[in-house]
């Protein structure tokens, strides 16, 4: 399952101030960690599955890459731009817990594509350039290892930048594309080979620059889309092909997706048991209107510093305005166990596409959603990397955020460019992680991992922490996330939820030991059938997450 999801369950008994709201004055907080050097092939696009493995993947005809297949291996690809025989790996497998990686034989371009993690965990990816652009492929995260299979004719049309999003059936449906006004399924129900036509895409694209490529889209709370594209959004029922609700563009009239690429997630849905559920949609950065264009002839535009917001279940939906720290473009939005945002990566000119940016941004911004507006940002401590085109970011059971990739070149150039080919892997710890939130750290008990969980039914998870005397414990929380996709700045199926209701019981006789009782929604609508993260939250702090898969 691609879609990220949270399940929030909140007690308040008492609350004293989070250590996290310490320090927030001066600003900073979290901490780099250089993981590896050299991965041999760029990060372009990442997914995290539940063997808590990360599927890493760039392109095949970028000519050699500096991680060698196993001997005897070799990709023989006549319709390859670079290499018609090529030894070297396009694909890895980086394994967390060993901070080791495989490996992997991709056979055709995956360049610039697309997809999800199923409802059973294997990774569905599809699309890309030249000879890969109707394939599908999957890679099942085997405990022995295994390696991308591929399908060949999956996809009806040529999908190149298109997006992917989970269903509560488990398909994925495939949006977009370049020059593709149209979206279609996989897999196929019954086999049956159908596109369907989306005048919405058209008309949002600019010639010769289109601004639609990697659309931004969201299951709703009613099951029905929401799709963004340049600065426009509907609401849409792909089941009867039809638009149902037309939002305002967004002020000022910026593009924000591809190649003035921003970034955006759904906000946090509560009241998951009310009849009116609220939901909304946060966009940030990109590049104004023409900058793309500028850029190619080598000038670098200021990106755009604002943030747009929007409740989409209004009945008069409206934009709220909201400025960050920096001006920023290619960032990436990351949903933390805690239910804040993580916007990391970019540049603060210029816009998506080879060598087309500038001014790094190298420290991230933390997103509070429920803080009051005009106090929602807060600026962390960067790295030394510079994360431009081409750069990926996912969250990892620990806690911590992977980040990799940035590639402004067309091929794989280390030297002679203003910036190289990137191939370090880093982690980014949050301000959660700091030793002064130790204390106050859960750890999950009870379920074990790879727990299966039905629809509807309670779940109880046992957890300690350590409380000092005269501390109480005073918020909880049970958040449940399944990764999305990763790659140009957007988090495929990327999703959070909010459920109150429940409570909280000490365990007799067992020191600083407490149960906390959920219950699974009902609706696939609102949690479809996969894997997920779980981590247990005190005090805005979250323990190490374990996996369960909910059917």
């Amino acid at each position: 399952m691609l879609l990220q999801f949270i399940l929030f369950v909140q007690f308040t008994l008492f609350t004293p101030p989070s250590p996290l709201h310490a320090d927030e004055g001066g600003g900073g907080g979290g901490r780099w960690e250089l993981l590896q050097n050299d991965v041999g092939v760029l990060p372009m696009h990442m997914q995290l599955l539940h063997s808590d493995r990360v599927v890493i993947f760039d392109r095949t005809d970028f000519g050699t890459s500096n991680l060698p297949l196993p001997e005897g291996k070799c990709r023989m690809d006549p319709n390859d731009v670079a290499l018609k025989l090529d030894c070297t790996a396009h694909s890895l497998e980086y394994d967390v817990a060993s901070n080791t990686f495989r490996p992997l034989m991709v056979q055709t371009d995956v360049w610039c594509s697309s997809g999800a993690a199923a409802s059973d965990g294997t990774l569905v990816q599809t699309g890309g350039f030249n000879d890969g652009d109707r394939r599908a492929r999957v890679f099942k995260p085997y405990p022995n290892g295994s390696d991308w299979e591929e399908i060949p004719f999956a996809l009806n049309v040529r999908r190149w930048y298109a997006t992917n999003h989970i269903l509560p059936d488990g398909r994925q449906i495939v949006i977009g594309g370049r020059r593709q006004f149209s979206y279609e399924f996989f897999p196929k129900i019954g086999g049956a080979s159908r596109t369907y036509s989306i005048p919405f895409l058209a008309e949002t694209t600019d010639q010769f620059i289109e601004n639609n490529l990697y659309p931004f889209v969201f299951l709703n709370v009613d099951g029905n889309l929401f799709i963004f594209a340049n600065n426009r959004s509907i609401l849409f029922d792909y089941a009867r092909n039809k638009v149902i609700k037309t939002f305002p563009a967004i002020p000022g009239g910026d593009p924000r997706c591809y190649p003035s690429t921003g970034s955006a997630v759904l906000l946090p849905l509560r009241n998951l048991h009310a009849r009116a559920i609220e939901a909304e949609v946060l966009i940030c950065g990109g590049a104004p209107k023409g900058a793309y264009n500028k850029a190619i002839n080598r000038i670098f535009v200021r990106a755009l510093n604002s943030c747009s917001r929007i409740k989409i279940t209004d009945s008069n939906p409206q934009w709220v305005m909201e400025t960050m720290p920096m001006s920023r473009v290619m960032g990436d939005m990351i949903l933390l166990p805690n239910g804040d945002v993580l916007i990391i990566n970019g540049a603060g000119s210029g816009t998506a596409g080879w060598d087309n940016s500038r001014d790094p941004i190298l420290s991230p911004i933390l997103y509070r959603p429920t803080d009051p507006i005009g106090s929602r940002f807060r600026l962390l401590n960067p790295s030394t990397i510079p994360r431009l085109y081409h750069s990926t970011a996912v969250l990892l059971r620990d806690g911590r955020v992977l980040v990799g990739g940035s590639n402004p070149n067309v091929y794989y150039n280390f030297t002679g460019v203003p910036f190289p080919t990137e191939l370090r892997l880093e982690a980014f710890s949050l301000p959660y992680l700091d030793s002064k939130c130790e204390n106050l750290r859960p750890k999950i008990l009870s379920p074990s991992s790879q727990t299966t969980v039905r629809y509807g039914r309670p779940l109880t998870i046992r957890f300690n922490v350590n409380i000092t005397s005269g501390v109480r414990l005073d918020t909880v929380a049970v958040t449940m996330i399944a990764p999305p996709f990763n790659t140009h700045s957007f988090s495929m199926s990327q999703r959070l939820l909010m459920i109150g209701g429940e409570y909280v019981t000490k365990v007799r006789n067992v020191a600083a030991t407490w149960d906390v009782h959920v219950s699974m929604t009902k609706s696939s609508t609102i949690t479809p059938p996969g894997y997920y993260l779980v981590f247990v939250i005190h005090r805005e702090i979250p323990s190490k997450g374990i996996w369960i898969r909910i059917v």
